[in-house]
């Protein structure tokens, strides 16, 4: 056959052929969710773990006792692995039980029992593996033993274990442990009865026993714990602590099998990472099977898990989006999970587009490319994402980014009753004159509201419209909110003492400084846009900028003037966002809070130390309104904005409702990997056709040349003949 001819049936026979496909072949059409990381995470210890980044894994295979609904808004708590919610009841200080009614003055502890569901399995794991005699296989493991281990899979056997009260028990003995470092333990240790007395107790220990002791901390009581029975467990905290019962939906609280501590204790198991940081161990319906955080992270479904049913209810227009078509049905969907990390957002877009990534979040340099904005000003995905059945979500996040002043500081704080009220003035005047309105339309793409507050959307104390305007920042005209003037900022800076942007009492230009964590190229925009805002008012801000640690330790000392910082809720409750200026938490000098603005009000503090003990009503709304409308008038904070996030789904990716609160949700979501293995054939096929047409015109050029080649070799082999 002719060369060219086999050349161009090989093209052809290929067009079928993917690539591109970064996947492997015999995953193809399986039901697997494809996702992405940028950072990898540091900690899987739900001891330690409280970045966003490590709970998208620690979610999937930690179970705290209780989980948000998925589905209902506002955000309801709801049993995971106990039966029923927890019990409260109160007692006085000398122990008698006091009616549920009772006045918190005269409450001593609460007392929360917890009861978990019997039948709930851990992952098989070799910690739990046994011989025929009941003994540990590797509880008791020589160096020599581990010569041939060096991942958690090179261990032949492993074991299950029914989830038990006791291992609760065991997490929040941990919370306390002096090798660990919980980033918890302070705040936990105000309200847990006797766990800062447990700390020291550890603590003491560990300075007498050998750095590589396994602690059993079942050998020390913890007051503020009592085990029940097999399947209850109860709390003691020290009076009226409402928002404890949210603590118990974050991993913090998740349980621990003492066997796992005793297991990874073994000398050597670290330096081979094969640690609960590097490979967690839970009930959830996912476990980690392969963790390898520069490349690839692997969750498959949890073999034990079982008896968790999608919901059978939610929110009215649930029904009409599609998200009850599996009420009642078995969890989960998803049989596999690989995150892929990605450190550049255009590859990862791009992989997105190709249909290898079943989700994306936008960047900046594709979100005109995503998104539109209708007549109205709602954002919907362009006819380009629209024509591949592309969809957008979004949510505004219960969180908040804000410029905090130091109080501390004698420009922008004061010291002096009278510095106070003038500083009082400067902040009010920079709060105008920093257009947040503007910020979120440049550099955020619209994707975020300005703050009229601490307290973000969707959270108690969070007020609609008119009701819930900034007085000092905006006026409420024709039916929205207005930013004040130019001029009434100035009048403001004139009144504090510097008309024009000048020392009255120097005659020096006023110059602020504004410390920020180190900078790429990239964010210059962000911090000359800043500049600008002051210097309309004719304030010199100078940026310091300085890495994260070193940020961070100006902040403890409270040596810096003005900075940048957030916070995302850790639960629905406003006393998670107004704890942030409680006086007491206060981040400068030994306590080490986080208010980091070291706002200290006391009528604020009072009415803060009020409301945190209060169950919700009408009257507790009626102290937070007070709380936030002394907060706007002292202006602690530029109140920043309220991030909205978007995001991309596929067709073929179900189920989805964003929720920012709960992040065990992958367990909900579902895949059509048919139409998946479609949809990237459809937009991965290679075209070939240009290679071919190419190969034939220059196979074809070549045809003159080697038919007079063919000519001249003729014509020499007849002269040879002839002679």
């Amino acid at each position: 056959m002719n060369p060219l001819i086999i050349l161009i049936l090989f093209l052809t026979a290929c067009s079928g052929t993917i690539w591109n496909h970064p996947y492997p072949r015999d995953d193809s059409g399986k039901n697997i969710l494809y996702n992405a990381f940028a950072e990898r995470p540091k900690h899987l210890d739900p001891v330690q773990s409280y970045s966003s980044n490590e709970i998208l894994f620690t979610a999937q295979i930690y179970q705290p006792p209780l989980q948000y609904h998925y589905l209902k808004r506002p955000y309801a708590l709801i049993p995971q692995t106990v039966d029923k919610m927890p019990v409260v009841q109160y007692f006085d200080v000398n122990g008698e039980l006091l009616p549920a009614e009772t006045d918190v003055s005269s409450i001593a502890y609460s007392v929360y029992e917890i009861s978990i569901k019997p039948g709930i399995y851990y992952q098989p794991h070799p910690a739990f593996a046994r011989d025929d005699q009941e003994a540990f296989l590797y509880h008791d493991l020589t160096r020599k033993d581990l010569r041939e281990i060096f991942k958690l899979t090179d261990f032949s056997q492993t074991g299950m274990r029914e989830l038990l009260a006791e291992d609760y028990i065991y997490q929040i003995k941990r919370l306390a442990h002096p090798r660990l470092h919980s980033p918890i333990l302070g705040l936990m240790a105000d309200y847990i009865v006797g766990l800062r007395e447990y700390a020291e107790t550890l603590r003491k220990e560990a300075d007498a026993a050998s750095k590589d002791a396994y602690f059993d901390l079942r050998k020390f009581r913890l007051e503020g714990v009592e085990w029940v029975d097999a399947y209850t467990y109860r709390i003691k905290i020290k009076g009226k602590y409402p928002q404890f019962i949210y603590w118990l939906a974050m991993p913090f609280f998740s349980p621990i099998p003492w066997e796992a501590d005793r297991f990874y204790a073994q000398s050597g198991f670290a330096e081979k990472n094969i640690t609960l940081d590097w490979y967690p161990i839970g009930t959830g319906p996912y476990m980690l099977t392969e963790n390898d955080p520069n490349r690839i992270m692997v969750l498959e479904r949890n073999p034990c898990f079982q008896g968790e049913l999608y919901p059978s209810e939610g929110m009215p227009d649930d029904i009409e989006n599609g998200l009850l078509e599996d009420a009642g049905k078995p969890l989960p969907f998803i049989d596999k999970i690989i995150f892929s990390r990605e450190k550049e957002g255009i590859p990862r877009w791009n992989k997105f587009l190709q249909g290898y990534y079943d989700a994306s979040g936008i960047g900046s340099d594709s979100f005109d490319q995503a998104v539109q904005l209708t007549g109205q000003g709602e954002a919907t995905v362009t006819e380009v994402m629209q024509s591949q059945g592309i969809r957008l979500e979004t949510a505004v996040a219960p969180s908040t980014y804000y410029i905090g002043f130091n109080m501390l500081d004698p420009v922008v704080g004061g010291r002096t009753k009278q510095e106070k009220q003038s500083a009082r003035k400067l902040r009010q005047a920079i709060s105008i004159v920093v257009d947040y309105e503007e910020y979120v339309s440049i550099f955020a793409n619209g994707r975020g509201i300005p703050a009229q507050g601490p307290i973000p959307p969707g959270i108690t104390g969070y007020r609609e419209g008119e009701e819930g305007v900034n007085p000092i920042v905006y006026k409420w005209q024709d039916g929205r909110a207005h930013r004040r003037s130019i001029n009434e900022a100035k009048a403001l800076l004139a009144e504090a003492g510097y008309p024009n942007g000048i020392d009255a009492k120097t005659g020096a230009p006023l110059v602020l400084y504004f410390d920020v964590t180190a900078r790429s190229a990239d964010d210059k925009s962000i911090l000359d846009w800043m500049r600008k805002q002051f210097r309309k008012i004719n304030i010199q801000l100078v940026v310091r900028s300085t890495d994260y640690n070193r940020f961070q330790d100006k902040i403890r000392k409270g040596n810096a003037q003005i900075f940048e910082w957030g916070w995302n809720a850790d639960y629905p409750d406003p006393e998670n966002f107004l704890f942030l200026l409680y006086g007491p938490q206060g981040k400068a000098g030994n306590n080490s809070g986080n208010n980091a603005a070291n706002y200290d009000n006391a009528e604020y503090n009072s009415l803060f130390e009020q409301m945190e003990k209060m169950e919700d009503s009408p009257e507790r709304e009626q102290i937070i309104d007070r709380m936030v409308g002394m907060l706007r008038q002292d202006a602690p904070w530029l109140w920043g904005y309220h991030p909205k996030d978007y995001a991309l789904y596929h067709a073929w990716y179900g189920n989805v409702k964003p929720n920012k609160l709960s992040y065990n949700n992958i367990k909900y979501l579902r895949i059509d990997p048919a139409l998946r293995e479609q949809k990237r054939r459809e937009w991965n096929e290679p075209v070939i056709w240009p290679i071919g047409a190419g190969v034939t015109v220059l196979v074809l050029s070549l045809v003159p040349g080697v038919i007079a080649y063919r000519r001249r070799e003729r014509k020499v082999e007849l002269k040879r003949s002839a002679a």
